[in-house]
C-alpha cells in the first residue's frame, strides 16, 4: 500500500469514527443513503378514491384494503409495477394517536395486510398526519395526554412541533410502524404557524413558524439516519399554490424540505380553470400547472409527486371510475417525477388493462430512470399549447397537449429527431406531424416518439373515450348584461356545425371565481350554479354537457354543446349564461360560441 493510500484510509477512519452507524453503513451503500432523494422510478398505490370520508362517506376498512391487493398482484402478473402499497387517511383507531388500526374496521388488525404485502413482493406504507387532528368538533384523532401541552390553532387542534410532547409521541409512532413494517410515509396536513397559549405569549408569529418547521425537520432527518430505507412523501401543508391554475406564479415552496422528503406533491387532481368539453381533460391541464409551477419555485421534475393518475367510484375523484384513464397515465408519467403514484380503484383495470398499463410504465419510466426530461411551451393556465420533452441518445418521446379552443401547432424545443411518430392520441382529430412542430385539436393531448422511439410496435393506439372535433371555429355573437350575474345572446343559426358554448368567470382582479356546491353526497351539482340554458320559441333546446358534478374543488366555467339536428333554421336561438355564488360573491362572465365539426 503506498504512502498516499494510507494517508487516505486514515483520514476516512477518523472521520467514520464521528458519523453515527447507519451514515457509516450509507458510505457503504450509498443506494441506502440518509438523504432523501429518488435515484430510479417508484411506483405506489396509495388507496384514497377507492374509499373517501372527507368528500364521500365511503370508509376504508379491511376488506377493501385486502380487496385493492388482490387487484394490484394481478396487474403485477401482467407486468405492472408496484413496488408500494399506502394505506391513505383513516386507518386509524381514532383514540390510539395513529398507533393501532380501527379495529372495527379491521378485524385482524396491521398484521394480515402488511404481511400479504411483503408475500406479493410489495412494501407498505401509511398515511399519517403532520401535526393537525381534526377540524370540526368531531376530530377524527383525539388527543392523546402527552399531546396536551403541545396542543393550539383552531379548536386545539393542531400541535405544536417545537414545544410540549406531540413532537416526541410522533416519532416514537413512526418507529413504532418502521419497526412492523412499513417503508413509506405520507404526510399530510400541516401547520407551522400553530402556537399553544404559552408559546404565543413568548415569540412572535414569524418565530413560531420557524420554530415548528425547524424541528420538523430536525425530527425526520433523525429518522431518516436511523432508517436509510424509509421513503417520505410531503403533501398538503408544505408549499404551493394549488387553489386554483393563475398563471401569475409566486415562490411558496421551501426548497430545504427536499433534503428529508424524498419527494413533494402538487396538489390534488381536479378541474383548471381552463374550460373542457371534456372534463377530465381539465384535471390533466390543472396537474400539468402544478408541475410547471412547482419546476418554477426549483423543485426538480424528478422530486414532484403530480398525484394525477385517480381513477375509482368516490366523490374526491367526481366518480370518475376509469373514464378517460389512458390519456391521464401517460401525462403522470410523462411530466418526469420518479415518484409514481397511483389512487383508486385499481380493481376497474381488466387485463387487457393491465398489459396496456404495463407497456406504458416500460416506455416512460425508461426515460425517468437515465433520460433528461423538460417542460416546453407556455404554462399551461395561460390555455395555450405545452408539452415534455423527454431524451436519450436514441430518441426522444414528446408529450404535448392543446389546452385551448382552437386547432394549434405548437412547435418542438430545437433539435435533430430523426423518425418521428405519433404514438397515442385522442379520438377524432388527427394530429399534423410537420418538422419540428405539431398540429392539435381542440383540449387533445398526444404522445410523440422519434428515432427508435418512433417504431410501429411502441404504437399505444387511439384513447376512444375522449372525441376531438375535426374542426373548431368561433361564431360572432353581441351579449348583453341581464343581471349582475347573468349574460345572454340571441342569433339565428344557419350553419352545419354542431354549436359549443363556453363561460368562464374572473374576479375583479383577474383571477378565476371557482364556485362549489359542496362535496358528494349532499353538494349541489354544478349545473344549478352555472348555468347554460337554450331556448328556441318555446322550446327548451336539450345540451350536451360534462360538468354537472358535485365538485368539493370548485369550478371557473362551464361548457354545453348543441347538436346541430336541434336548431331550427327559422327561429333565433336564445342562450343565456347564469351563475349562483353560494357565498355570495361577485364576478364576471366572458362568454363565448363556437361551431365544432366532428
Amino acid at each position: 500500500m503506498n504512502r498516499r493510500k494510507s494517508i487516505s484510509l486514515l483520514g476516512f477512519g477518523a472521520m467514520a469514527g464521528l458519523l453515527p452507524r447507519n451514515a457509516l453503513a450509507w458510505l457503504r451503500n450509498p443506494a441506502q443513503s440518509p438523504y432523501a432523494d429518488l435515484d430510479r422510478p417508484l411506483s405506489v398505490y396509495i388507496s384514497w378514491a377507492a374509499h373517501d370520508q372527507l368528500s364521500d362517506n365511503v370508509p376504508l376498512t379491511e376488506e377493501l384494503a385486502m380487496k385493492e391487493l388482490e387487484a394490484l398482484v394481478k396487474l403485477k402478473n401482467l407486468g405492472v409495477q408496484f413496488d408500494y402499497y399506502l394505506l391513505d387517511m383513516f386507518w386509524f383507531d381514532k383514540h390510539e394517536g395513529f398507533r393501532e388500526f380501527d379495529r372495527e374496521k379491521w378485524p385482524h388488525g396491521h398484521e394480515r395486510w402488511i404481511k400479504a404485502c411483503y408475500d406479493n413482493g410489495i412494501k407498505p406504507g401509511l398515511w399519517i398526519t403532520t401535526n393537525i387532528t381534526g377540524w370540526t368538533s368531531d376530530p377524527w384523532m383525539l388527543k392523546k395526554p402527552e399531546w396536551e401541552t403541545s396542543a393550539g390553532g383552531w379548536l386545539n387542534q393542531a400541535m405544536s412541533l417545537h414545544s410540549g410532547g406531540f413532537l416526541a409521541y410522533h416519532m416514537e409512532t413512526l418507529q413504532h410502524w418502521y419497526n412492523r413494517g412499513i417503508r413509506m410515509f405520507k404526510f399530510d396536513f400541516a401547520n407551522f404557524d400553530v402556537a399553544t397559549e404559552t408559546t404565543s405569549t413568548l415569540y412572535t408569529p414569524e418565530e413560531i413558524t420557524r420554530k415548528n418547521k425547524e424541528a420538523w425537520f430536525d425530527a425526520l432527518k433523525q429518522f431518516r439516519l436511523k432508517n436509510p430505507d424509509v421513503k417520505l412523501l410531503a403533501y398538503n401543508g408544505y408549499g404551493g399554490d394549488m387553489s386554483d391554475t393563475w398563471p401569475g406564479f409566486r415562490k411558496t415552496v421551501d426548497l430545504r424540505w427536499l433534503e428529508v422528503f424524498d419527494s413533494l406533491y402538487c396538489g390534488d387532481p381536479r378541474p383548471a380553470d381552463i374550460p373542457c368539453m371534456n372534463f377530465w381533460r381539465s384535471k390533466d391541464i390543472y396537474s400539468d400547472h402544478m408541475v410547471f409551477q412547482y419546476h418554477f419555485n426549483g423543485v426538480p421534475l424528478h422530486r414532484i409527486d403530480n398525484s394525477s393518475f385517480m381513477i375509482g367510484t368516490t366523490g374526491t375523484c367526481y366518480y370518475r371510475a376509469k373514464q378517460s384513464w389512458k390519456g391521464m397515465l401517460i401525462l403522470s408519467a410523462a411530466r418526469g417525477g420518479r415518484m409514481n403514484t397511483y389512487y383508486g380503484n385499481m380493481d376497474l383495470l381488466d387485463q387487457k388493462d393491465g398489459y396496456w398499463f404495463a407497456m406504458v410504465q416500460r416506455l416512460l419510466y425508461s426515460f425517468q430512470r437515465s433520460g433528461k426530461i423538460t417542460p416546453f411551451g407556455e404554462i399551461p393556465g395561460k390555455g395555450l399549447p405545452y408539452g415534455y420533452l423527454a431524451e436519450k441518445e436514441d430518441g426522444c418521446l414528446i408529450t404535448v397537449v392543446n389546452p385551448s379552443q382552437e386547432v394549434m401547432k405548437i412547435s418542438f424545443p430545437a433539435g435533430e429527431y430523426g423518425p418521428i411518430r405519433v404514438l397515442f392520441t385522442d379520438k377524432g382529430f388527427v394530429p399534423v406531424l410537420q418538422p419540428g412542430r405539431l398540429t392539435l385539436g381542440p383540449e387533445q393531448m398526444a404522445l410523440i416518439g422519434t428515432g427508435i422511439y418512433a417504431a410501429p410496435e411502441l404504437d399505444l393506439g387511439i384513447q376512444e373515450d375522449v372525441l376531438i372535433p375535426q374542426q373548431i371555429k368561433p361564431f360572432p355573437t353581441v351579449w348583453e348584461n341581464t343581471g349582475t350575474s347573468e349574460v345572454q345572446t340571441r342569433f339565428t343559426y344557419q350553419g352545419p356545425y354542431d354549436l359549443r358554448l363556453v363561460f368562464t368567470l374572473s374576479k375583479e382582479d383577474g383571477r378565476p371565481l371557482r364556485i362549489s356546491g359542496g362535496s358528494p353526497p349532499n353538494g349541489r351539482f354544478m349545473e344549478e350554479l352555472l348555468q347554460i340554458s337554450v331556448i328556441q320559441g318555446k322550446k327548451e333546446i336539450p345540451l350536451r354537457i360534462n360538468y354537472n358534478k358535485q365538485i368539493w374543488s370548485g369550478l371557473s366555467w362551464a361548457v354545453a354543446e348543441i347538436d346541430r339536428k336541434e336548431i331550427s333554421e327559422k327561429q333565433p336561438l336564445l342562450i343565456r349564461f347564469r351563475f349562483t355564488d353560494p357565498s355570495g360573491r361577485k364576478g364576471t362572465i366572458h362568454p363565448a360560441v363556437y361551431e365544432v365539426g366532428y
